[in-house]
């Protein structure tokens, strides 16, 4: 495991952050760190980042207490933008790079490689005021990555983009895991939850009520629901194992929603309705992390 935390408590005056809050991101992994506005997500990426620390509670990385100089192998993108408008675009990541601990040629070597990578080598000598919102964003996310961390955490990176910016920064962010660094996302967008994510954890209340592998979470709240496409328009099967939900003709076939009741396996369910009509494919459907999300929160 790269990076843990373990029964992390913060509190602000009347305000309770952080009740308890334990997670775990392993190594090389894109973690979602979720929750609704005021669960606490923010805090905790606080106290990771070392800008502020836990009342009680431990932060371990690598296998060892968090030190402050781990701060140094640390990129983090948050939700606060901010970059100073009259500066130059590459005046501006020459700084930020150098902040970071970059020598001046090394952070320019750096720059030119990711101004080159987004496509944004015309801005370098216009002034930050000039730049679309998505074009800020695009420096900001260089600006965090430039040092070569092993540790990323992007708090709604997305926010400002457009779907193709979007798709660009969601290829560099899998292309950084792949490379092997881990990587925290904390988002409100489900479905890049869904394309992104290892591993997540739901915080709600100030405390995690979630976490696992994506998969696994989804297939756990999964609705007992199979889809059926059927040979034929006919469907007339009552059987006390299963609900139709919906039955809809499709050219030649017939698609089925069927949810199973009781005890029966989604295998004999299948069976059930092999033995009397050609299937043509079936599914189970599982439920979207969007989905997962509001159930548990709700609930």
């Amino acid at each position: 495991m790269y990076l843990e935390t373990t029964n992390v408590v913060k509190q602000y005056a009347n305000h309770l952050a952080l009740d308890k809050v334990s997670i775990q991101v392993p190594r090389a992994t894109v973690f979602g760190l979720l929750g609704p506005n005021g669960a606490g997500k923010t805090t905790l990426i606080r106290i990771i980042t070392r800008i502020t620390a836990p009342d009680s509670g431990e932060v371990m990385i690598d296998g060892r207490p968090s030190r402050s100089e781990d701060v140094y192998n640390i990129g983090y993108l948050p939700e606060e933008r901010g970059l100073y408008k009259k500066m130059k675009v590459g005046e501006q990541a020459m700084y930020l790079a150098q902040l970071r601990g970059l020598s001046k040629k090394d952070a320019h070597r750096e720059l030119m490689i990711w101004f080159k990578r987004f496509d944004i080598m015309d801005w370098y000598n216009r002034r930050v005021e000039e730049l679309s919102k998505g074009m800020q964003q695009k420096v900001q996310f260089i600006s965090t990555v430039i040092h070569d961390p092993d540790l990323l955490i992007f708090d709604e990176p997305f926010s400002g983009f457009d779907p193709v910016n979007a798709d660009i920064v969601k290829r560099e962010m899998l292309r950084l895991k792949d490379e092997g660094k881990t990587i925290i996302l904390s988002t409100h967008n489900m479905e890049s939850v869904e394309e992104l994510c290892d591993n997540i954890a739901l915080i709600h209340k100030s405390q995690v009520v979630l976490q696992g592998k994506v998969f696994d979470i989804r297939k756990e709240h999964r609705p007992n629901i199979l889809r059926f496409r059927l040979m034929g328009h006919e469907f007339d099967l009552e059987h006390s194992s299963f609900t139709l939900l919906s039955k809809e003709p499709y050219h030649e076939f017939i698609d089925l929603r069927i949810q199973k009741e009781g005890d029966i396996s989604s295998n004999e369910l299948v069976r059930l309705i092999l033995d009397r009509y050609e299937v043509v494919s079936y599914d189970e459907e599982l439920p979207t992390m969007n989905d997962v999300f509001i159930r548990t929160v709700t609930k």
